[in-house]
């Protein structure tokens, strides 16, 4: 049983984490239930950050007990989880919104609201994916909802309002900048967790174990160093046996599967943001020969390393057009 908490971390062990944390934004919705009303949404597979800009009401989680909802609260709910939003009227039942006023407009921005009638909650909710590589999600193993009360000072309202409007313009960079802006929202959420009392840092078993982090963040921050079992397992204070099993048992892979995909991460930035050669690339990414970068690079995007970087220059070339 992992007990070591992730407030004990070091600061350059999360400071790195934090560092090479990617955002995938899925999709961000506007909730805007009027008093005597209620919205209910299903399963998606990603987890949902719901942030109550103004009103009071109540959300129920998972069918779970209701939890008083105020302006500035922030929550995360965990992926598959249904949820269901409301407010009363003061005449007993709520009615639900049907699905005839959910209208999402050309890009893709969905808004959940009563024609003709005022909204006592206003709520962005954003679904999206934080991952370390290809295959380490932070929030894919949660399984009960991070609550945090925020303040108007910490301008958590005003990040969330500028990635809608990213949506809404669709300018250059539209993605990049929506996920640059979710990330601020999910470093200020850790950096309140990290200072309470209850720290929701510590349901996540990628934090939970100290040692074990502080090998992974050694492989997040440098994916192409020569990394090997005997070199990490030194990292986290362990003997080599006993790191492959406490590894295996947090991530469900080795910490060798686990590195390769972090490495070609890496390599599939370096080809779409720069123009450094293959061979630099497969150096970059910890790979001595071309050949064996080429192989395995072929079998993480089914594509050789060439022939990705110029799909994705022409995928830019036809949007800037």
């Amino acid at each position: 049983m992992i007990a070591v908490s992730a407030s004990k971390l070091s600061t350059a062990d999360l400071n790195n984490l934090m560092r090479a944390l990617e955002i995938d934004v899925v999709a961000l919705t506007e909730i805007l239930v009027p008093r005597g009303h209620r919205v209910e949404m299903g399963m998606i597979d990603a987890p949902a950050i719901h942030y109550n800009l103004k009103g009071s009401g109540r959300i129920s989680i998972n069918r779970g007990p209701n939890m008083q909802l105020m302006p500035h609260l922030l929550i995360i709910v965990p992926p598959n989880t249904p949820f269901s939003i409301e407010v009363d009227g003061g005449n007993g039942a709520t009615r639900l919104i049907n699905r005839d006023c959910w209208k999402r407009d050309e890009e893709g921005l969905l808004r959940v609201a009563v024609p003709n009638e005022k909204p006592e909650v206003v709520q962005i909710c954003g679904f999206f994916n934080a991952s370390f590589g290809q295959s380490v999600g932070l929030f894919r193993d949660l399984r009960e909802p991070v609550v945090q009360q925020f303040e108007p000072s910490d301008k958590i309202d005003g990040k969330l309002r500028e990635a809608m409007n990213e949506l809404l313009s669709q300018e250059v960079g539209m993605g990049a900048m929506t996920a640059s802006l979710l990330k601020q929202v999910i470093i200020a959420l850790a950096r309140r967790s990290l200072k309470s009392s209850q720290s929701w840092t510590d349901r996540f078993s990628i934090l939970a174990d100290r040692q074990i982090t502080r090998a992974f963040a050694d492989m997040v921050a440098r994916p192409g160093a020569a990394h090997t079992i005997q070199s990490l397992a030194y990292s986290a204070s362990l003997s080599r046996s006993a790191f492959m099993a406490r590894f295996s048992e947090i991530f469900g892979r080795s910490p060798m599967a686990i590195l390769r995909d972090l490495r070609m991460r890496q390599a599939a930035l370096d080809l779409t943001t720069t123009t450094t050669p293959v061979d630099v690339v497969a150096h970059n990414a910890g790979y001595e020969s071309r050949t064996s970068f080429v192989r395995a690079f072929r079998k993480a995007y089914n594509v050789d390393p060439s022939e990705y970087r110029h799909s994705v220059k022409n995928g830019e070339d036809d949007k800037g057009a």
